[in-house]
């Protein structure tokens, strides 16, 4: 069977860079040769637009945005009082945390590396497995999730409700709703903020609008072995990855340290046999900033993570130099992150919950 699977993997990988090959055959008959990769770029890749795009099944609003920036940013959601969205999605810090994996309540160390909020509303689906089909959906996990925030519906609707300026913002962020304070308008609130934070006119951006020189010749070599190598088989559209699922060693499984036996990605939430170790490609807009890579988050170099996708992805053994051009590539990828203020929050009143640090 393993046979099999692997003969399969070698397919896959034959398919990948004959598509590259005929994008880039596509590009090649065009005139003139110093537009060949903007042509073969436009074709797999998608700037990131200066306007936020539409939320299925949840219009964005002025005082939802408002109302979500305030949760995402209030700890008091969770049960010890102390982690909020913020804490393991960072908005100073490329919209991750430091750590390899996230600590959560009573310093309970996550199995997986958090992944970035900056661009996620161009996600396939959320969180590395993908059991989160959009935002919304995601935001209710964390916060019911024992190793996290360790809350539960009732505690946010009681906190909620313990401040009046929270019962006031709900009513305005819903105004067609006779009781606007629920989990599912907390979440779809959390959802309309998230869905802001988008990273336009990064210089990769301005390439593919047309701007021949908004790359340096070295991320100019970078992109053309992204494409030729295969890269861009699985990191491709708008957040450069996102948008598919590919098992984490297509050619040759990494060692234990970078795909731990027990975390079998997509299985947990399909049960097929052939996702097990499958996980979402991860997007690449702005990943110089969010060291360390992977879901296991064993790697601090982005170099090294570049080595290691194409030993374990590709079947190929990058150059220093091919490395250092995909690595100056990447780093064309960091947009214009959005300023946010610090919002103050509702004050809390006698009947807010208390913090608890049990289990």
């Amino acid at each position: 069977m393993r046979g099999i699977v692997k003969k399969l993997a070698w397919v896959l990988h034959l398919v990948r860079k004959l598509s590259v090959a005929a994008v880039v055959v596509l590009a090649s008959s065009e005139a003139r040769p110093e537009d060949d990769w903007m042509r073969a770029a436009r074709q797999i890749f998608k700037p990131i637009p200066s306007i936020m795009p539409a939320v299925k099944d949840n219009p964005v609003t002025h005082d939802k945005v408002e109302l979500g920036k305030m949760l995402f940013f209030d700890p008091r959601l969770s049960a010890s009082g102390i982690i909020s969205c913020n804490s393991c999605h960072n908005l100073g810090t490329g919209g991750v945390d430091a750590g390899p994996t996230s600590v959560g309540h009573g310093w309970q160390q996550g199995p997986r590396r958090a992944p970035t909020v900056y661009n996620a509303v161009f996600n396939l689906a959320q969180f590395w497995d993908g059991r989160a089909a959009d935002l919304k959906a995601q935001a209710k996990g964390p916060v019911q999730a024992r190793v996290e925030m360790n809350a539960t519906p009732d505690h946010v609707l009681d906190t909620l409700n313990s401040m009046s300026d929270y019962v006031i913002m709900f009513k305005k962020a819903f105004p067609n709703e006779a009781s606007p304070v629920t989990f599912d308008n907390f979440a779809k609130a959390i959802e309309a903020f998230e869905a802001t934070l988008i990273t336009p006119a990064a210089p990769f951006d301005q390439y593919l609008e047309g701007d021949t020189t908004a790359l340096n010749d070295q991320q100019k070599a970078g992109l053309k072995l992204f494409i030729q190598t295969g890269c861009s088989s699985c990191h491709d559209g708008i957040n450069v990855g996102g948008q598919g699922y590919f098992p984490f060693g297509v050619i040759e499984r990494p060692g234990a340290t970078l795909l731990p036996a027990s975390d079998k990605g997509r299985y947990a939430v399909t049960k097929a046999a052939s996702d097990e170790y499958v996980f979402r490609a991860a997007p690449l807009r702005n990943v110089a900033l969010r060291a360390p890579y992977f879901h296991s988050g064993q790697v601090w170099s982005l170099k090294q993570a570049v080595g290691v996708m194409g030993e374990t992805q590709l079947g190929i053994e990058l150059s220093n130099k091919e490395k250092n051009d995909i690595v100056a590539f990447l780093n064309s990828l960091t947009g214009q992150l959005p300023k946010i203020e610090y919002p103050k929050l509702p004050t809390r009143t006698d009947a807010t919950p208390r913090p608890s640090l049990g289990g």
